[in-house]
């Protein structure tokens, strides 16, 4: 894809994708109900058990602002899980994460479709990396209909690593081939983050996950209320 403007400082974009081009809660938090229910049998006791070991109050149907769901990844989300597990190893639990996560309803933060189009036709690299599995997480655009408007998709499993280490960030660098300094990360956690200032990139936070503006703001170079606040911030740099 040929770059349009040459002097564009941003010629990349790498997203998070849940609580970023994905709504958090109207994503997860049903996710959270149907895998509980599903794997408790109907017990709630057992599934108020399971869910209080990932941070997820059943009662309320919320997450804590801590919950390892947030910005694990389904090893580490399954080894929180395991001891409610005994009888079943860690690679069994994440498959049962995995197999739920594909079936997670998708709320997207803004429509991405005709931004995603517009960040292309602007002469943009797009990726995405995510904690989340590759599978599911393709799973996931694909039924938003964008996984062709991305040029690299990562999942932890992808081979280079979960966030906040850059591994990910860096091998979308070098896949379109541009330096760290020419991408902004974009996401809603304190691990995207870190994951971009690690990889040298602009840092771009978004409150539609669970974090805050606050609790965001010293980690990123722009906060904004989701990623439809994008090609703003990109006119004023």
């Amino acid at each position: 894809m040929d770059l349009i403007n040459e002097d564009l400082p941003v010629k990349g974009l790498c997203f998070d994708k849940d609580g970023t081009l994905f709504d958090f809660a109207a994503t997860w938090e049903a996710w959270a109900a149907a895998f509980l229910d599903r794997v408790s049998k109907g017990d709630r006791e057992r599934a108020q058990r399971l869910g209080a070991a990932i941070g997820y109050d059943t009662a309320k149907g919320k997450f804590a602002k801590d919950s390892i769901v947030i910005a694990g990844t389904p090893n580490e989300v399954a080894t929180a899980l395991a001891p409610q597990f005994p009888d079943q190893p860690i690679s069994e639990v994440v498959k049962m994460l995995n197999e739920e996560a594909g079936r997670a309803p998708q709320k997207e933060a803004v429509p991405l479709v005709p931004l995603l189009n517009a960040f292309r036709n602007n002469g943009l690299f797009l990726g995405v990396a995510t904690n989340d599995a590759e599978a599911p997480a393709r799973a996931h655009l694909a039924a938003a209909g964008v996984t062709d408007l991305f040029d690299f998709i990562a999942g932890y499993d992808s081979g280079y690593g979960g966030k906040p280490a850059a591994g990910q960030l860096l091998a979308f660098a070098d896949h379109v081939k541009l330096k760290p300094s020419q991408i902004a990360m974009v996401g809603d956690s304190t691990h995207d983050l870190h994951a971009g200032r690690a990889a040298g990139m602009r840092t771009v936070a978004v409150l539609t996950g669970t974090a805050g503006a606050q609790e965001l703001a010293p980690f990123a170079d722009v906060v904004l209320d989701d990623i439809g606040g994008i090609p703003e911030w990109l006119a004023t740099l």
